[in-house]
């Protein structure tokens, strides 16, 4: 008995079921696929989500949880980055110029370019130049987020476009010239070696680039202007198809501010040139070295077009500042001009008092013309059917009256059609205006 019940415990089909076929286990009716243990030895094995079951589940939510509030908030964060981003860069950058300017005039007067205290400033400008391309760098991954966000795209490659490319090499090239320490490894191994003439004057020509550093000026303006910020200007010019970039935020200002920004603007290019002009010039023209007066000067009778010729350049570096001043000039003259003309130019209100009175004008005009026209012909029907001799002098002059008086009518009569067109075009464009905001406030309300 003992040896039978040994021998069943032994055998395979004593864990079989005789409803399945021999070698298929018990465990097969739990629902349990061949090869699947369970985690504890109890008949009734409860099944685990699988690893990838968990992450999708994670996923879901996630997206459950980023709702239109969560992407503006976001939005928010990435728009103030960018604000501070390019608000410091603009501080290096203008950081970087000033220590240019004190490390230009110094050497000039105090001490040598090879001295400790150049070697020192140049030192402070390059490390200032790496952190404003870090900044830049960051500036631009910032406002690839914004775009990646605004598209709701998950792959940032998207953003990267050649045009984008090219503008942030661009903008890297132009940040990254700048007078970089001469004899620095010079310096260090106890070698006196004073700069050359050539290596002064490329010290130069990489000085005077910084400059365009003040375009940062014209981004950080942009991010703080209240089109910018203003959240229903913003949308206006979306439904517009208009494009919030610095070149229409300067044309606002040029509009609302023309004298103030156009004084600025020259005046700033005054400076600058002249102080470039006086760098430039300095190991050629005693007179322009000496006096920066005379340097403003010269820069200022190029400007405005006159080229007295009494103050000339010398070096190629120095006329082109010149050119380059020259061609400023001449494009400020154009928008001297377009705002007189602005100024001067009638408003609407103006318009349609001024429509209303020529209206009145040329109507009273047409009625003495009409007049006179009817008047000559009376005078010629009266010299030849009423009287009974005929005055062929008479005839004849009135008949030249009244040629002229019908020309005079045609004419009044032109002026009168071109101001109902004047008239039309400004009653067209407020209809037009009007039917905007009807557009625009109708699905609102």
């Amino acid at each position: 008995m003992q040896d039978l019940t040994d021998s069943r415990r032994k055998s395979p089909r004593s864990l079989t079921s005789p409803f399945l076929p021999a070698g298929r286990p018990l465990r097969a009716r739990a629902g349990l696929l061949p090869g699947a243990e369970c985690p504890v030895p109890s008949p009734s094995c409860s099944l685990q989500p699988s690893p990838k079951h968990k992450t999708d589940s994670k996923d879901d939510h996630e997206r459950k949880t980023r709702t239109i509030g969560w992407r503006l908030v976001c939005r928010r964060a990435l728009f103030l980055r960018r604000q501070r981003l390019a608000d410091c860069a603009l501080a290096v950058g203008l950081f970087g110029v000033v220590m240019m300017v004190m490390e230009t005039e110094l050497s000039w007067s105090v001490y040598s370019k090879s001295s400790i205290y150049s070697l020192t400033l140049k030192s402070i400008i390059s490390l200032s130049t790496i952190i404003l391309l870090g900044l830049i760098i960051a500036y631009h991954c910032c406002e690839v987020q914004l775009y990646v966000h605004d598209i709701g795209a998950e792959d940032w490659r998207i953003a990267m476009t050649t045009d984008r490319l090219a503008l942030i090499a661009l903008e890297l090239a132009a940040v990254a010239i700048h007078p970089y320490p001469v004899g620095l490894l010079d310096y260090f191994q106890q070698t006196k070696a004073r700069l050359s003439l050539s290596e002064t004057e490329l010290e130069i020509i990489l000085a005077l680039p910084m400059f365009l550093r003040l375009y940062l000026l014209g981004r950080a303006m942009m991010l703080h202007s209240r089109l910018f910020t203003d959240t229903a200007s913003r949308s206006i010019g979306a439904l517009n198809k208009i494009h919030f970039n610095t070149r229409f935020v300067g044309k606002t200002l040029m509009t609302t501010y023309p004298g103030t920004v156009l004084m600025i603007f020259s005046v700033s290019l005054w400076i600058v040139a002249a102080w470039g002009l006086h760098v430039c010039e300095r190991y050629v023209m005693i007179y322009l070295s000496s006096n920066y007066m005379e340097a403003l000067w010269m820069v200022s009778v190029t400007f405005l077009s006159i080229g007295y010729g009494d103050v000339v350049p010398h070096t190629y570096c120095g006329r082109s500042i010149c050119l380059l001043t020259g061609i400023m000039g001449a494009g400020c003259t154009v928008l001297v001009v377009a705002v007189v003309a602005r100024k001067l130019e009638l408003t609407r209100a103006e318009k349609h008092v001024h429509n209303f009175m020529m209206d009145s004008h040329i109507t009273k005009r047409i009625k003495i013309a009409a007049a006179n026209v009817l008047r000559e012909t009376w005078l010629i029907y009266k010299h030849t059917k009423l009287s009974r001799e005929r005055d062929h002098t008479r005839v004849r002059m009135h008949q030249r009256k009244l040629l002229l008086a019908i020309h005079q009518l045609r004419r009044v009569k032109m002026e009168k059609r071109t101001l109902a067109d004047q008239g039309n075009t400004l009653v067209d464009l407020c209809k037009v205006r009007e039917a905007s905001e009807r557009t625009v406030l109708n699905p609102i309300l």
